[in-house]
Protein backbone atom coordinates (compact mmCIF):
# COMPACT_ATOMS: atom_id res chain seq x y z
CA UNK A 1 0.00 0.00 0.00
CA UNK A 2 1.57 3.55 -0.88
CA UNK A 3 1.39 6.70 1.53
CA UNK A 4 1.82 8.73 -1.31
CA UNK A 5 -1.48 10.67 -2.92
CA UNK A 6 -1.99 9.21 -6.37
CA UNK A 7 -0.78 12.78 -7.43
CA UNK A 8 3.05 12.27 -6.16
CA UNK A 9 2.87 8.34 -7.19
CA UNK A 10 5.32 8.14 -10.00
CA UNK A 11 3.87 5.54 -12.11
CA UNK A 12 0.59 8.29 -12.38
CA UNK A 13 1.44 9.48 -16.12
CA UNK A 14 0.02 12.38 -15.12
CA UNK A 15 2.70 13.06 -12.29
CA UNK A 16 5.36 12.47 -14.25
CA UNK A 17 5.98 15.92 -16.01
CA UNK A 18 5.99 17.38 -12.27
CA UNK A 19 8.39 14.58 -11.28
CA UNK A 20 10.88 15.26 -13.91
CA UNK A 21 10.50 18.90 -13.71
CA UNK A 22 11.10 18.48 -9.83
CA UNK A 23 14.49 16.26 -10.19
CA UNK A 24 16.07 18.08 -12.77
CA UNK A 25 15.72 21.22 -11.17
CA UNK A 26 17.47 19.46 -7.69
CA UNK A 27 19.99 18.18 -9.70
CA UNK A 28 20.56 21.59 -11.17
CA UNK A 29 20.91 23.35 -8.03
CA UNK A 30 23.36 20.65 -6.56
CA UNK A 31 25.43 20.64 -9.31
CA UNK A 32 25.76 24.15 -9.60
CA UNK A 33 26.50 24.08 -5.97
CA UNK A 34 28.53 21.26 -6.25
CA UNK A 35 32.09 22.46 -8.07
CA UNK A 36 33.33 24.20 -10.24
CA UNK A 37 31.91 23.43 -13.82
CA UNK A 38 33.99 21.60 -16.09
CA UNK A 39 35.04 23.60 -19.12
CA UNK A 40 33.05 22.79 -22.62
CA UNK A 41 35.42 22.25 -25.15
CA UNK A 42 33.96 24.43 -28.10
CA UNK A 43 36.02 26.46 -30.74
CA UNK A 44 36.17 30.50 -29.97
CA UNK A 45 34.16 32.22 -32.86
CA UNK A 46 33.00 35.57 -33.43
CA UNK A 47 30.57 37.06 -31.37
CA UNK A 48 27.44 36.93 -32.43
CA UNK A 49 26.05 40.67 -32.63
CA UNK A 50 22.32 42.04 -32.26
CA UNK A 51 21.66 45.37 -34.06
CA UNK A 52 19.88 47.92 -31.67
CA UNK A 53 16.68 49.95 -32.80
CA UNK A 54 19.59 53.14 -33.41
CA UNK A 55 21.88 50.34 -35.71
CA UNK A 56 24.25 49.85 -33.05
CA UNK A 57 25.65 46.77 -32.41
CA UNK A 58 25.65 44.13 -29.49
CA UNK A 59 27.21 40.69 -28.32
CA UNK A 60 24.52 38.45 -27.77
CA UNK A 61 23.95 34.81 -26.77
CA UNK A 62 22.80 32.88 -29.48
CA UNK A 63 20.10 30.88 -27.06
CA UNK A 64 17.98 32.71 -24.05
CA UNK A 65 18.91 29.51 -21.88
CA UNK A 66 22.64 30.31 -21.91
CA UNK A 67 21.26 33.59 -19.35
CA UNK A 68 20.19 30.85 -17.14
CA UNK A 69 22.90 28.43 -17.40
CA UNK A 70 25.71 31.84 -16.52
CA UNK A 71 23.57 31.90 -13.49
CA UNK A 72 24.89 28.21 -12.29
CA UNK A 73 27.97 28.54 -13.67
CA UNK A 74 28.62 31.25 -11.65
CA UNK A 75 27.24 29.50 -8.64
CA UNK A 76 29.52 26.72 -9.46
CA UNK A 77 32.28 29.07 -9.03
CA UNK A 78 31.80 30.60 -5.23
CA UNK A 79 34.83 30.91 -2.75
CA UNK A 80 36.93 30.05 -6.46
CA UNK A 81 39.70 33.01 -5.83
CA UNK A 82 41.02 36.10 -6.65
CA UNK A 83 43.52 36.90 -8.54
CA UNK A 84 44.28 40.04 -11.06
CA UNK A 85 43.90 39.44 -14.72
CA UNK A 86 43.05 35.70 -13.89
CA UNK A 87 40.89 34.46 -16.66
CA UNK A 88 40.33 30.76 -15.56
CA UNK A 89 38.94 29.23 -12.01
CA UNK A 90 42.12 27.16 -11.51
CA UNK A 91 44.60 30.11 -11.32
CA UNK A 92 42.09 32.37 -10.16
CA UNK A 93 39.46 34.92 -11.68
CA UNK A 94 38.70 38.76 -11.56
CA UNK A 95 35.31 39.81 -11.80
CA UNK A 96 35.81 41.00 -16.07
CA UNK A 97 37.94 37.30 -15.95
CA UNK A 98 35.18 35.07 -14.08
CA UNK A 99 32.09 36.82 -17.08
CA UNK A 100 34.39 36.35 -20.18
CA UNK A 101 35.17 32.68 -18.53
CA UNK A 102 31.61 31.92 -17.97
CA UNK A 103 30.47 32.95 -21.27
CA UNK A 104 33.18 31.32 -23.40
CA UNK A 105 32.62 27.90 -22.18
CA UNK A 106 28.83 28.33 -22.23
CA UNK A 107 28.70 29.32 -25.87
CA UNK A 108 31.97 29.65 -27.52
CA UNK A 109 32.27 33.21 -27.83
CA UNK A 110 35.01 35.50 -26.38
CA UNK A 111 34.00 38.86 -24.09
CA UNK A 112 36.95 41.37 -23.86
CA UNK A 113 38.68 40.84 -20.78
CA UNK A 114 38.07 44.10 -19.16
CA UNK A 115 34.74 45.06 -17.40
CA UNK A 116 34.07 48.90 -19.14
CA UNK A 117 34.99 47.28 -23.22
CA UNK A 118 32.36 44.70 -22.07
CA UNK A 119 29.95 47.22 -21.36
CA UNK A 120 30.66 49.09 -24.27
CA UNK A 121 29.29 45.82 -26.69
CA UNK A 122 26.61 44.82 -24.59
CA UNK A 123 23.07 46.23 -24.51
CA UNK A 124 21.78 48.65 -22.07
CA UNK A 125 18.93 47.93 -19.72
CA UNK A 126 17.89 50.05 -17.31
CA UNK A 127 18.07 48.20 -13.39
CA UNK A 128 14.36 47.38 -13.20
CA UNK A 129 14.60 44.96 -16.42
CA UNK A 130 17.39 42.64 -14.24
CA UNK A 131 17.03 39.15 -15.22
CA UNK A 132 19.16 36.09 -14.13
CA UNK A 133 22.08 35.76 -16.22
CA UNK A 134 22.22 40.17 -16.67
CA UNK A 135 25.31 41.57 -16.44
CA UNK A 136 26.06 44.53 -13.69
CA UNK A 137 28.40 47.15 -13.64
CA UNK A 138 29.93 49.40 -10.69
CA UNK A 139 31.88 52.57 -10.36
CA UNK A 140 34.86 51.52 -7.84
CA UNK A 141 37.88 53.11 -8.95
CA UNK A 142 36.64 56.43 -9.86
CA UNK A 143 35.91 55.54 -13.13
CA UNK A 144 32.83 53.81 -15.25
CA UNK A 145 32.47 50.29 -15.24
CA UNK A 146 35.00 49.36 -13.22
CA UNK A 147 33.65 46.50 -11.98
CA UNK A 148 31.28 43.70 -12.79
CA UNK A 149 29.52 40.87 -11.68
CA UNK A 150 26.53 38.57 -13.28
CA UNK A 151 22.71 39.20 -11.54
CA UNK A 152 21.22 36.48 -10.36
CA UNK A 153 18.06 37.25 -9.22
CA UNK A 154 16.49 38.54 -6.05
CA UNK A 155 18.71 41.90 -5.83
CA UNK A 156 22.18 39.71 -5.36
CA UNK A 157 24.89 39.09 -7.89
CA UNK A 158 27.89 37.00 -8.09
CA UNK A 159 31.39 38.75 -8.80
CA UNK A 160 35.09 38.03 -7.86
CA UNK A 161 36.31 40.97 -5.62
CA UNK A 162 39.70 42.04 -4.63
CA UNK A 163 39.03 42.22 -0.84
CA UNK A 164 38.68 39.01 0.54
CA UNK A 165 39.84 37.29 -1.90
CA UNK A 166 37.25 34.72 -3.78
CA UNK A 167 33.98 34.53 -5.80
CA UNK A 168 31.07 35.49 -4.04
CA UNK A 169 27.20 36.52 -3.99
CA UNK A 170 26.44 40.29 -2.47
CA UNK A 171 23.27 41.84 -2.41
CA UNK A 172 22.42 44.97 -4.81
CA UNK A 173 21.11 47.20 -2.53
CA UNK A 174 23.80 46.72 -0.06
CA UNK A 175 25.83 50.17 1.83
CA UNK A 176 28.98 49.40 -0.57
CA UNK A 177 27.38 48.85 -3.92
CA UNK A 178 24.05 50.34 -4.24
CA UNK A 179 25.95 54.20 -4.94
CA UNK A 180 28.22 52.47 -7.02
CA UNK A 181 26.03 50.99 -9.53
CA UNK A 182 27.23 52.18 -12.79
CA UNK A 183 24.30 50.17 -14.94
CA UNK A 184 22.95 46.90 -16.03
CA UNK A 185 23.51 44.72 -19.49
CA UNK A 186 22.06 42.17 -20.99
CA UNK A 187 23.73 39.04 -23.49
CA UNK A 188 19.45 38.08 -24.17
CA UNK A 189 19.05 39.50 -28.80
CA UNK A 190 16.32 42.38 -28.39
CA UNK A 191 12.93 40.81 -29.74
Amino acid sequence: MSYLPPSFDVLNPHARPAVLAALALSIAVLAGCSSTPAPIARPAAEPPVTPSRDGTTYFSLEDESHAREMVLFALGLLDTGYRFGGRNPEAGLDCSGMVAWIVENISGKRLPHNAAQIADRTRPIELSQLQPGDLVFFNTMKRRHSHMGIYIGDGRFVHAPSSRGSVRVERLDSRYFAPRIDGARTLVASS
